[in-house]
């Protein structure tokens, strides 16, 4: 069963405890004196604000309704949007979201589209915080509300079948002369695309809130049917290429299977790519984001799953995020390489490897690779730029997989046996060579033990510090002799 759509157990249905609502004296004065228009009072304003309790975590409630004024926003509703983020940011609490609108207020003009900079802005100084923001969508949520502060949400879920788009359907029609697909700004077209992170029941959409602001509330991760359930005992190989050769095996766990058992709850954090999955999920009773590759994503169509751009990009979101809110990353590492076929070089392949590399190098926080299966080539490295990085011991990781080196080398694919040997690309041998910090047993009560000490370590660094090391062991030449920089109008020392 896919987690995709979030299916909670049954508990008491969650709703907020509202402490006060705020800003209520705040009215608009017409400012185009539109022909007709009358402005809404405080009550009937799209957008209300509140201070409340849910699940015991203090948060500031933004509540966008479709049942006023369409859900639209004006130069009111967009002045209490900021203000509550604003407050949020003050008081160093989540925000959380329910949102139905139809866009900006027209009658409002200019003066109502310049609220999609102002409250992208506040969400923005919300951010620096470290605090979450998360927002459930109702039917419908289209126009400049969807386009600005709803998107910037670090989470989204929606409720099944809503209208979710930039234009609705209606306005796509009337500006493009195209009548769109049925399914085309529905909320689980937004899931298949990576738009939104879940489809939750409206019944549940408090319960998803309460796990979104805090993971230890949320389920743990749910395996897929047919999926690798246990370890298999290993036997030892003292051949490389048949040990690669293992860790293909479609009765070999992968990346999805050790999140599963490591973590003890689980929020996605959804992406359009099925070989890369990640959440916001609970390890030991510590927050941290997980993101996990899955090598038997496309094992019904008969093939391995390689990552492509939108899985590079999923895992760049993700780790931003952990960065953004202050929590250690961990990425379960599993593929012979990243998807080379010309679609994916289209979409920029290198460019999102290269961005993924970026992230990881940028993190303020812990973080921990671990490479349960096959590590290949550069999309594997781009998980495994980590302040520890750790293979289990029926793992390798290798410059390129045996099979494509050898037909770059030797123009003989079958030389990949001989060149697996050569790349030394098993556990004790990269052990040796310093690119690995440790090898772990493969039992997930030793593995999720193992993962958790190396994060509340905090050996922050190890990311440059390691290759830096094997680096200078390959280096058989003096370093460059180091000058101090001097201004071009200074003398010499």
């Amino acid at each position: 069963m896919s987690t995709r759509t979030d299916r909670p157990a049954r508990v008491p249905e969650l709703v907020p405890e509202v402490i006060d609502w705020a800003d209520t004296e705040l009215l608009s004065n017409d400012p185009l004196q539109f022909p007709g228009y009358a402005a809404p009072g405080p009550q009937d304003e799209s957008v209300r604000v509140a201070s409340i309790v849910l699940a015991g975590q203090r948060a500031v409630w933004i509540d966008c309704d479709f049942a006023r004024c369409g859900g639209t926003m004006g130069v009111v509703a967009g002045e209490r949007v900021v203000r509550a983020f604003d407050t949020a940011t003050a008081t160093k609490v989540p925000v959380v979201a329910t949102v139905s609108s139809g866009g900006a207020r027209l009658q409002e003009g200019m003066a109502a589209l310049l609220q999609m900079p102002r409250t992208v802005a506040a969400a923005s100084r919300h951010r620096a915080t470290g605090q979450i923001y998360v927002a459930y969508l109702k039917s419908p949520v289209t126009g400049g509300v969807y386009a600005s502060w709803v998107s910037a949400a670090d989470l989204r879920a929606a409720e099944p079948g809503a209208i979710i788009g930039f234009g609705g359907p209606r306005v796509v029609q009337e500006v493009t002369g195209i009548v769109p697909p049925a399914d085309s700004h529905t909320a689980e077209s937004a899931l298949r695309h990576g738009l939104i992170d879940a489809v939750v029941e409206p019944e549940r959409a408090w319960e998803w809130i309460a796990s979104a602001i805090d993971a230890v509330r949320s389920p743990a991760l749910e395996l897929p049917d047919g999926r690798p359930r246990a370890v298999e005992h290993l036997t030892h190989l003292d051949d490389a290429y048949e040990q690669v050769r293992r860790c293909r095996s479609p009765q070999r766990p992968s990346g999805l299977e050790w999140a599963a058992w490591i973590t003890s709850s689980w929020v996605e954090i959804a992406g359009s790519d099925p070989s890369v999955r990640a959440g916001l999920a609970v390890l030991d009773g510590r927050r941290v984001v997980v993101v996990a590759m899955d090598r038997h994503a496309r094992r019904s169509e008969g093939v391995d799953a390689k990552p492509g751009p939108e899985a590079f990009r999923l895992a760049q979101r993700a780790v931003r995020m952990a960065n953004r809110l202050g929590v250690p990353v961990v990425t379960l590492v599993d593929t012979a390489g990243a998807d080379p076929s010309p679609s994916s070089e289209a979409a920029g392949i290198a460019r999102e490897i290269s961005g993924l590399l970026l992230a990881m190098a940028e993190l303020a926080t812990p973080s921990l690779a671990l490479v349960v299966g096959e590590g290949g080539s550069g999309g594997a490295m781009a998980f495994s730029h980590a302040d520890r990085l750790f293979l289990l011991a029926g793992a390798v990781f290798s410059v390129i997989g045996p099979e494509p080196g050898a037909a770059i080398l030797y123009r003989d694919a079958d030389r990949a046996p001989e060149l697996a040997r050569d790349f030394r690309l098993t556990p004790g041998e990269l052990l040796d060579m310093g690119v690995v910090s440790q090898v772990l047993e493969e039992d997930p009560a030793l593995v999720r033990l193992a993962v958790a000490d190396a994060l509340n370590s905090d050996a922050r660094g190890g990311r440059d510090a390691r290759p830096d090391g094997v680096t200078a062991r390959a280096l058989t030449y003096p370093a460059w002799p180091r000058r101090p920089f001097h201004h071009p109008n200074q003398g010499e020392a």
